[in-house]
């Protein structure tokens, strides 16, 4: 009896007043939780694996929107995806592979959200890849095969979160600084809502998105300029530059 575990997912949601937006060109809102769970259980029957992955998406999502409140888009298909098929091929076994994923996740959403002193507004560019494309440009022959959920990733980001951290607080950080609005901005142009929907909306209507979050089984895309795609899209869009 697997029908409608994953329905608290989509109530979290709800208590939490989330708008679950999406960036599918074609719908408005996310695929729910329950459609999901369709999804994984028409190929997977083990019960305990399926709890287990409730429980540890659960974890996830908590934390998303404890710590980004103000996040506009909430696809999580392909992340979702993600999960079940490493941890199917995972040694040490799928449970204990999903339990390493959402410690992992959770300490990465809470280092880079509004509680800690990066505060990032959005957890867009994670979400959606672009922080994972950047990281496999630096170093393609040895990253290219690395999905944008690997543990490999998830580790070198959850580094970068923490010498960012050290350089705040030791005043070394010049790209970074906090806006008017109290968060974050690494790019030039602004992120305030309306502008952070129209870029990305546009971004994702000429398939300029990393990984299309919104599929389960999307191909992420490393290997295209976006972020010079995304400000010359940002100029063209006449997006403010970024106030300080």
């Amino acid at each position: 009896m697997t029908n409608h575990l994953f329905q608290c997912l989509d109530e979290i949601l709800v208590q939490e007043s989330v708008n679950p937006l999406t960036l599918n060109p074609h719908q408005t809102l996310i695929t729910n939780f329950v459609e999901l769970e369709n999804l994984i259980t028409a190929s997977i029957t083990d019960q305990k694996f399926i709890v287990a992955l409730r429980d540890n998406l659960e974890i996830i999502i908590y934390a998303q929107v404890q710590n980004f409140p103000e996040n506009i888009f909430w696809d999580f298909d392909f992340m979702v995806g993600s999960m079940v098929r490493q941890a199917l091929v995972a040694d040490e076994g799928a449970i204990a592979f999903l339990e390493c994923f959402s410690h992992k996740m959770v300490v990465l959403i809470e280092l880079f959200g509004i509680k800690k002193e990066i505060r990032f507004r959005y957890v867009h560019d994670f979400m959606y890849g672009f922080d994972w494309a950047r990281w496999v440009q630096k170093e393609p022959q040895t990253r290219s095969n690395s999905e944008p959920f690997s543990l490999m990733f998830l580790d070198d980001l959850l580094m970068k979160g923490e010498k960012l951290i050290k350089h705040i607080n030791y005043g070394q950080v010049t790209s970074y600084n906090l806006g008017n609005t109290g968060y974050r901005n690494p790019f030039d142009f602004s992120r305030e809502p309306e502008d952070e929907h129209l870029l990305l909306t546009s971004l994702a209507k000429e398939k300029l998105i990393p990984v299309e979050a919104w599929n389960w089984d999307t191909s992420p895309v490393w290997n295209k300029p976006f972020q010079e795609m995304r400000q010359q899209l940002a100029l063209k869009l006449k997006i403010q530059p970024q106030k300080h």
